[in-house]
């Protein structure tokens, strides 16, 4: 609290003071309010608070007292008790008298701040002190600078250590999800399961052993043991599409073909392997292919399928999908798709291609184009106007990410929209069996039939075969596999 010598009034801040010293009586000595300094007359008074103890431009500044914490001269701290601490210990570098400086009236003031001081070793030892304290400061910003380039070094290894893990997570989810995990393949599942259904009491002891001695010799002799087979749709469907005279104006069916479903070996993962059977079963069903297929006279099992695969990239098929599976299939539990079926057939010398519909061709993220394109296969070769037309082209391997159908017909509506018909290794001997009934109807094909709308994911591959190939040709298509590529659709 500062107190004016002319009136004795206490003034709350610095720019009070100058205001009280403007209003102040003549007449009378006046001190300085700010320091020890005697003046005769109030604007000699105040022209020494103007010069010696210059305020803030906007003349709001705060007392100084208030405005300071560290003393200029040493640097202390004193906060509040600033002025007393400057009067008590640097009374002599403000100037006794106040009327003389003692070096003819000139006053040194600090190119650092706004002090004003009497002699020139003062003002350079309170300089110093400026100095100092920046060199201090430099030195605590340079130390700052190192912990932060340390804190963000650890917390980039942090990051990495984190994406790490997460990417091996990752890995062995897909591994797990692609039965790449070791954990077994059809044998152990089969046997896991029939034991699972044996401790519910869904199944008896003695049809377990039964069932897993049956298991046994099918692999054993590398064929399928029948059991999720349903034989006899296509010549059910012709039956049934002669008669019904509703909707459909013309209807193109492959030739014949059994459908295979998953078993407690396969399911969650075998559709690829599955859906193959479907195929090579209507195969074995055309003379054009018997000698291709002459030791495979029956349908295989899926062990024996993962080994047939693997024979195909030993003869030098697909190399880079082969990596992708360490070259081996046998004994896992390994999703196959569109590139190991083409594999197979090609190594079988079957007359393949891949289409890739890599894109959505309409609206809603649907595929005309790939209606369009089953529509051209099945009716090429037809002529006239019938009705009903069962062909001798084989069914149509469909692949998108995470599951596999197959292509057994297409529907042209009387309003020409199209529907394909498909079987689907998910659906249970009980649904397809529906199929073979003389009384089925149109709700019996709700399984089959999906229309342009229900095919929506991203992207379609279909394995379309076409013939039989030359043992040339045959080499020529193992070569070109090197870089295995597709028809692109659009």
């Amino acid at each position: 609290m500062l107190q004016c010598d002319a009136c004795g009034q206490a003034l709350s801040s610095e720019p009070a003071a100058r205001r009280n010293v403007r209003r102040a009586p003549l007449g009378r000595q006046h001190r300085c309010p700010l320091c020890s300094a005697v003046s005769s007359g109030c604007d000699e008074l105040h022209r020494h608070i103007e010069t010696a103890h210059p305020g803030p431009p906007d003349g709001t500044g705060s007392d100084l007292a208030e405005g300071l914490s560290e003393c200029p001269f040493c640097g202390e701290a004193a906060g509040r008790q600033l002025e007393a601490h400057v009067r008590a210990r640097h009374g002599h570098l403000l100037g006794a008298s106040g009327t003389d400086t003692g070096n003819g009236g000139q006053l040194y003031e600090c190119p650092m701040c706004s002090l004003t001081c009497t002699n020139i070793q003062i003002l350079e030892e309170h300089v110093e002190l400026h100095l100092e304290e920046h060199n201090i400061s430099e030195g605590g910003n340079m130390k700052d600078l190192e912990l932060a380039q340390r804190l963000q070094s650890e917390e980039d290894k942090w990051q990495r250590s984190e994406e790490e893990k997460r990417e091996k997570e990752e890995f062995k989810k897909l591994q797990r999800q692609y039965g790449l995990d070791n954990s077994g393949g059809y044998k152990q599942q089969f046997l896991k399961n029939m034991e699972r259904e044996v401790n519910r009491g869904r199944m008896q002891p003695f049809e377990y052993h039964k069932r897993k001695a049956d298991m046994m010799e099918c692999l054993a002799f590398g064929v399928d043991d029948g059991k999720t087979k349903t034989s006899g749709i296509i010549e059910a469907l012709c039956k049934y599409y002669k008669n019904e005279n509703k909707d459909v104006r013309h209807v193109w069916l492959s030739a014949g073909v059994d459908h295979f479903h998953s078993s407690l070996g396969d399911r969650g993962w075998g559709c690829g392997y599955r859906n193959f059977q479907m195929l090579l079963s209507s195969l074995l069903q055309n003379s054009l292919y018997n000698d291709c297929l002459r030791d495979a006279a029956l349908i295989p099992s899926i062990p024996k399928i993962q080994s047939m695969i693997e024979d195909a990239w030993r003869e030098g098929f697909d190399p880079h999908g082969a990596s992708h599976f360490n070259n081996s299939l046998r004994g896992s539990k390994a999703w196959i798709g569109a590139c190991e079926i083409y594999s197979l057939l090609t190594s079988l010398r079957i007359k393949c291609q891949i289409i890739d519909f890599h894109k959505p061709t309409g609206p809603g993220g649907t595929h005309p184009r790939l209606f369009e394109w089953v529509l051209r296969y099945y009716s090429a070769d037809s002529e006239g106007g019938a009705k009903v037309v069962c062909t001798s082209k084989p069914p149509i391997y469909l692949q998108h990410q995470g599951h596999s159908r197959t292509v057994i017909g297409i529907e042209e509506k009387k309003n020409k929209t199209l529907c394909l018909l498909l079987f689907d290794p998910g659906c249970s001997s009980q649904e397809m069996q529906k199929l073979l009934k003389q009384n089925s109807d149109a709700t019996s094909l709700k399984a089959l039939r999906k229309f342009v709308g229900s095919l929506k994911e991203k992207q379609y591959q279909i394995v379309a075969v076409d013939g039989v190939l030359s043992l040339e040709e045959k080499a020529a298509r193992c070569c070109a596999s090197q870089v295995l590529t597709s028809e692109r659709i659009p």
